[in-house]
C-alpha cells in the first residue's frame, strides 16, 4: 500500500491541491511519524516540492513519482537564496498552473518565515493554503522527556529566536516573565545570549539543555546549567540544529528517564 492509499483509507474527504495553488506546509521536527496527513496528502499530490534544508530526506522519499524536488534551504552562515528569491519561485510555479508544495521543518509559521511567503502569495493573487506542523520547539522537548508545561512548576512558556538577535535585544522581560525559555536557532550566538540572560538575572545555575536533531537518528542531548551550557556545547561538539531549552522544567527528564529504568528493571526481573 502507497502512503497515498493509506491516507485514503484514514480520510473520508483528502484535501486536493489543485493546479496553481500553492500549500505552504510544515513537515514537522524530522520523524515521518510526525508528519500530518494533510501534508501527507501535499506530498503525494504535489508536481513540484520546494523544501528546506531541514526537512528529512525520509520525508522526501513520500513524494509522488513524479514530483520535482527544488532545494531552498537557508542556513545560518552559508550560501542560501533570499527569501524574497524563495517567494518569487514559489509565483512563478503556481503561474505555470503547477501543483506546487512548499515544505518547511516543523511548522511553517513558527520562526520558519512562512507568513512571509503567504503574504507574497496573497499579494499575487496566487491561491495558497497553510498546513501547520509540530514545531521543533515542542516536539525536541517532547522527545526528550522534558514536558513544556508542568502543574506547579510553570503556567506560560516563552518561544524565541537567537538567530540575528542584536546585541542591544533586552532579555530581562523574558527573564522576568519567569517561564521557561525555548530557544531556536541560537547555537551561533549561545555563549552571548547565556551571558545576557544571566546578566537580567537569570540564576547560573538554572536547568538547561540542548536538543540537537530532534526526533531523528542523529539526535543528541545535553544537559547542562545555564553558566555552564556554552562550554559543555563546545566540549561535546554539539551542532545545529538545535534547540535550547532554560527553566526547572528540564530536570523532569531525569526524574522519568529515572523511574523508566526503574520499571523495566523490575518487569525485566
Amino acid at each position: 500500500m502507497t502512503a497515498w492509499d493509506a491516507l485514503a483509507a484514514r480520510r473520508a474527504a483528502i484535501p486536493v491541491l489543485a493546479p496553481g495553488t500553492v500549500w505552504l506546509a510544515g513537515a514537522g521536527p524530522g520523524d515521518p511519524g510526525l508528519l500530518t496527513l494533510d501534508a501527507l496528502a501535499g506530498l503525494s499530490q504535489a508536481e513540484v516540492i520546494v523544501h528546506d534544508a531541514l526537512v528529512d530526506a525520509r520525508l522526501l522519499a513520500l513524494a509522488g513519482e513524479k514530483a520535482r524536488l527544488e532545494f531552498a534551504g537557508k542556513r545560518g552562515g552559508k550560501p542560501s537564496a533570499t527569501q524574497a528569491d524563495i517567494s518569487q519561485r514559489l509565483i512563478a510555479l503556481a503561474r505555470t498552473g503547477a501543483r506546487v508544495l512548499r515544505l518547511k521543518g516543523g511548522d511553517p509559521f513558527v520562526f520558519g518565515r512562512g507568513g512571509e511567503e503567504a503574504a507574497a502569495l496573497a499579494a499575487a493573487g496566487i491561491p495558497f493554503r497553510v498546513i501547520p506542523g509540530i514545531t521543533a520547539g515542542l516536539a525536541a522537548l517532547a522527545a526528550a522527556r522534558i514536558p513544556a508545561t508542568l502543574r506547579g512548576v510553570n503556567r506560560a512558556v516563552i518561544f524565541a529566536a537567537g538567530h540575528g538577535a542584536d546585541e542591544n535585544f533586552d532579555w530581562a522581560p523574558l527573564v522576568r516573565a519567569r517561564a521557561p525559555l525555548v530557544l531556536y536557532m541560537v547555537m551561533h550566538n549561545l555563549e552571548r545570549i547565556t551571558a545576557a540572560l544571566m546578566q537580567a538575572g537569570l540564576a547560573a545555575d538554572t536547568p538547561a539543555a540542548v536538543i540537537a536533531s530532534a526526533t531523528t537518528p542523529q539526535e543528541r542531548i545535553l544537559i547542562a546549567t545555564l553558566q555552564g551550557l556554552a562550554a559543555a556545547v563546545r566540549e561535546q561538539k554539539i551542532d545545529p540544529p538545535a534547540i535550547v531549552v532554560i527553566g526547572e522544567i528540564v530536570k523532569m527528564r531525569e526524574r522519568l528517564l529515572s523511574e523508566t529504568a526503574s520499571l523495566e528493571s523490575r518487569q525485566s526481573s
